[in-house]
């Protein structure tokens, strides 16, 4: 078989991936999110790590079979596998995101009514998670939602936009593969890629130093960043301009190998941030209470 026979039948295979994709994809691919589960997971306090593994054998009364939920990087892909049950889930569905325009000024408050967006979410899954009153089951599908969206909020398109759901509805070409999309680029391809191409292993232990340069903040402040990105690479990137600049953006575009090179560093550290954060988040949750302390002493 040729090279260009190859080369063809690659191009046709994406297309036809792409065109089975949903309207509005929620999340980062299931690669990305594995693996910031498996950063954190190698961050976290020994004794997270042992409750997150109690936690786990609660799995069974959640009542999703289908969705497997054996381990932390189960949990961090879990919210994306409940899609195939809308009539029970669907409500859960815009939680994945909250974007914003990225021509106008930045409000963390707006667009989240009755906590329906991924900010409100973190924190309020966040609090459920660190409540040991409640039953465990309860818990955990919590963390699956915690995990799940400090992985979404670093995804710079789960935050910009530009009216065009998050870059959704820009076709972009990929390199040479066509008719993608920018926002599903950037959640599939372009992640992987940032891990994969890494010169040292993303999933590591992470110095002190560099917890502290990496980790910190809340869920807006990550939503900011996010923004930020998508308004000052993703769109420049893509569309070699500024989206600001008074003109409408077409609606195809193309990542050539050059932007695809640029993009890489960018997406590399929000991954490695969003794991470093979340072992941040668990360390808090599963942290001692009064109660516990009381009792140890």
């Amino acid at each position: 078989m040729g090279h260009r026979t190859i080369r063809n039948r690659f191009l046709t295979l994406l297309a036809a991936l792409a065109a089975l994709l949903p309207a509005q994809a929620m999340a980062w691919g299931d690669y990305a999110h594995r693996t910031t589960a498996s950063i954190a997971l190698a961050n976290v306090k020994p004794e997270t790590r042992a409750a997150i593994a109690r936690l786990l054998k609660a799995a069974p009364e959640l009542g999703v079979p289908d969705c497997e939920l054996a381990s932390l990087e189960d949990a961090a892909s879990w919210p994306d596998c409940l899609r195939s049950d809308y009539w029970r889930w669907g409500y859960t569905f815009a939680w994945h995101y909250r974007t914003a325009p990225v021509c106008e000024a930045y409000d963390p408050r707006a667009n989240c009514s009755g906590q329906n967006c991924i900010l409100a979410q973190i924190e309020r899954n966040e609090r459920i998670l660190a409540d040991e009153s409640l039953p465990a089951n309860v818990r955990l599908e919590a963390l699956t939602f915690l995990i799940h969206f400090i992985g979404d909020v670093h995804m710079p398109l789960h935050s910009g936009d530009h009216g065009d759901r998050g870059g959704n509805d820009n076709t972009t070409a990929y390199g040479i593969a066509p008719g993608l999309n920018l926002h599903w680029i950037w959640d599939g391809p372009l992640a992987e890629r940032a891990i994969t191409s890494s010169p040292t292993p993303l999933v590591r232990r992470y110095s002190v130093a560099e917890r502290a340069e990496l980790g910190g903040g809340t869920s807006a402040d990550w939503g900011r960043e996010s923004w930020e990105t998508a308004r000052d690479f993703v769109y420049p990137n893509a569309f070699d301009r500024a989206p600001c600049d008074g003109e409408e953006l077409p609606d195809e575009t193309a990542l050539t190998q050059e932007d695809i090179e640029r993009a890489i560093p960018i997406l590399r550290r929000r991954v490695t941030q969003a794991g470093i954060r979340m072992a941040e988040y668990l360390d808090k949750a599963f942290a001692p209470g009064p109660l516990a302390d009381e009792e140890a002493r």
